[in-house]
């Protein structure tokens, strides 16, 4: 019988080495703190099931190219597994696995009854037109159709997906079922199962999150600093809500550039020049900085909402907010946690801050199964009461156990999935 060890330490070459460095690094401190032996430290560290398929596509031209596609399933002690897909070309296993943890993390941190898991494919979707990417889509879920399903591992958008990209997934697993089986992804359009408010879930959950923190620190809300690091799916409802709870967003950026005032950006100008330009930058008015700049203003909040590993040990003795909230996965690296500890800013962790997104995710699913759809304020309250009691949760044990926000939600998290794993027992 193959031997199961737990994962070597990785050297940090890549973005996905880096962030599944940082996983596995959470992981064996709350074991250590837990007291776990080496047993269930082995079992946690370990994925479940973590395939790699080839997607054959055939481009617009009739030129045939072979992508990679990935699918890592880290637990189901708790449920079936669920997480994001992502279209991105740093998509690989390492990233995968870091992610999928993360989400394990997630799920038993806000206490729904799922696993997780994270998959995706190694590609730039701005380098594809709209009927390659469909393509794509189905056959990486055609490919994976032997694990996906309602009742073992759930779909949702990521980094480069959306709803459309959920409704061709939907599409070809039902249609290799023989029935609609709309349980299978969530994030999907309203036309057919989808749930009000899930598009913005994320950000609220952030911005709940982010506001409940900077009470906590007393730091006074209104006319309060922010920038935001990302522009998308997370960021752009950040920037927009922060600014209705009277926080002055400062700076904003995205891949292509970074624009900063002072006196406060304005969401509808940012959305103006995004749909004229497709970036932020370069917004009248507004000056222009580097998205590395963006990321060290002296503000009272940054939120990373992007991509891992913005925040590293070569910035993070420059970073002058006073709290970090994170908005996207892994954005913080562990040599960044420690420095930014040692100087007193304190990070509200990913697991915990962009919840949201899992949590409407968790809604959708239960209205699948149940033919009954929330309304939008219905889903948005019951969110808004999840997120905020992980939040007490979480900020009471950091005080008791004089730990960090991270570290006491990686306890949390890591206890639950643990205490599922001993109940349930090893088979055989």
């Amino acid at each position: 019988m193959r031997d199961i060890l737990i994962p070597a330490a990785i050297t940090p070459s890549s973005t996905g080495s880096r962030a599944l460095a940082a996983a596995q690094s959470q992981l064996s401190e709350a074991v250590a703190r837990l007291g776990y032996d080496a047993g269930m430290h082995v079992t946690l560290a370990n994925a479940r099931r973590e395939t790699r398929v080839s997607v054959p596509l055939r481009r617009d031209s009739g030129e045939i190219e072979v992508l990679t596609g990935y699918r890592v399933q880290h637990n189901f002690s708790r449920g079936p597994a669920m997480g994001g897909v992502r279209f991105h070309p740093d998509v690989d296993f390492n990233a995968t696995r870091a992610l999928a943890m993360w989400m394990t993390w997630q799920c038993a941190l806000i206490d729904l009854p799922y696993g997780g898991a994270k998959g995706g494919v190694a590609l730039d979707p701005d380098s594809y037109s709209q009927r390659e990417l469909e393509r794509v889509t189905r056959r990486y879920t055609g490919e994976l159709i032997p694990i996906l399903g309602p009742k073992s591992d759930i779909s949702t958008p990521d980094i480069g997906t959306d709803e459309q990209t959920m409704a061709w997934m939907m599409d070809t697993y039902s249609a290799t079922r023989g029935y609609t089986a709309p349980g299978i992804v969530t994030g999907k359009p309203l036309s057919i199962g989808g749930s009000r408010g899930r598009t913005d879930a994320t950000p609220c959950g952030v911005v709940h999150v982010a506001l409940a923190a900077l009470e906590r620190a007393g730091v006074t809300v209104d006319g309060a600093r922010a920038a935001v690091q990302g522009y998308g799916k997370v960021g752009r409802g950040v920037v927009r809500l922060l600014h209705e709870h009277g926080l002055r967003v400062v700076a904003v950026s995205d891949r292509f550039g970074a624009v900063h005032d002072r006196r406060g950006l304005d969401p509808d100008q940012l959305d103006v020049q995004l749909s004229s330009t497709g970036s932020v930058a370069g917004l009248p008015d507004a000056d222009t900085i580097s998205g590395d700049e963006l990321l060290e203003l002296e503000v009272e909040l940054l939120v990373p909402a992007a991509i891992e590993g913005v925040l590293h040990e070569g910035n993070a003795r420059r970073v002058q907010a006073r709290m970090i909230v994170e908005g996207a996965n892994g954005p913080t690296s562990t040599a960044a946690d420690a420095i930014l500890a040692e100087r007193g800013i304190e990070v509200v962790p990913d697991i915990l801050a962009n919840a949201g997104g899992v949590i409407a995710s968790h809604f959708e699913r239960a209205q699948a199964d149940q033919v009954y759809w929330l309304g939008r304020d219905e889903l948005q309250a019951r969110l808004a009461d999840r997120i905020l009691a992980a939040w007490r949760h979480v900020a009471d044990v950091a005080t008791q156990e004089l730990v960090s926000l991270r570290s006491a939600a990686t306890l949390i998290a890591v206890e639950r999935v643990a205490h599922a794993d001993r109940i349930r027992g090893l088979y055989p």
